[in-house]
């Protein structure tokens, strides 16, 4: 009985722990919380057993790539992180199960300069504008830093007829232009330009002209994940995260 036992116990462990590593879980996300969640991901797989596919897509704006509009094409996610202007407009859609959305980080604007080149002062509100005006060629996302930089920023500063503005569907190409010396200057969320190559992170843009987001994680109706998706947000708002977070450019969310 004993031999019987123990060849029973052989065969179900193994079953068991292919059954774990099967678990699957979709993930869509924006650039602003990429860096923390890249770092942390690999662990949280190997801890949970869980394997996770991860699909792209901007918080806010126009355009087929967006968060939104990629959900209401059709393309499935478990959960969701993006900025807390985006996931708003997911939860008056009903696209997010009421309750599971959970603050991640805070990302200030920052501005950045192709490697190699001056960094301009922009301590100051007068700084700022006048290092624009110099560079002239500004890049922005066209997510939700860059509808508050050219809707509601640059017309308050009186940039419009100053500088010339380049708006790109994904931060991450905003910042292939600026490595390429194809613009002067780049602001976005200071977590997409801190650690990214052939630019150089100049600092935050004045506090009194600062848009801080909030990124945000949250569970997307329908999905058949809910038990592995609760433990990535879990895993992605625990006290481990703030190293990465921290090192990403991006604040801790006061709790």
């Amino acid at each position: 009985m004993k031999i019987i036992a123990r060849f029973v116990i052989s065969f179900l462990i193994p079953l068991l722990m292919s059954t774990s590593a099967m678990a699957q879980l979709e993930v869509m996300i924006s650039g602003g919380f990429q860096g923390p969640y890249t770092a942390m991901l690999p662990d949280f797989q190997k801890a949970n057993g869980i394997t996770v596919t991860t699909k792209s897509g901007a918080s806010q704006g126009s355009g087929p790539k967006t968060i939104k509009a990629q959900l209401a094409n059709g393309v499935t996610a478990d959960v969701v992180i993006m900025s807390r202007e985006g996931l708003a407009e997911l939860m008056a859609a009903g696209k997010i199960i009421p309750g599971t959305d959970v603050d991640l980080a805070l990302a200030p604007l920052g501005l950045a300069v192709p490697a190699g080149t001056p960094k301009p002062d922009i301590s100051t509100t007068p700084l700022f504008k006048a290092a624009l005006i110099k560079a002239k060629s500004i890049v922005v996302p066209g997510s939700t830093s860059g509808i508050y930089l050219t809707k509601e920023l640059f017309p308050q500063l009186g940039l419009n007829n100053l500088i010339t503005v380049t708006v790109t569907e994904r931060g991450s190409q905003a910042t292939t232009l600026l490595a390429a010396k194809e613009s002067n200057v780049a602001i976005q969320p200071s977590s997409e330009l801190v650690n990214v190559a052939g630019i150089d992170y100049v600092g935050r843009i004045p506090n009194e002209l600062q848009l801080i987001q909030t990124f945000s994680a949250a569970i997307v109706v329908g999905s058949t994940q809910r038990e592995a998706a609760q433990k990535l947000i879990q895993s992605l708002s625990s006290p481990k995260a703030a190293e990465h977070i921290k090192h990403g450019g991006m604040d801790l969310v006061k709790k």
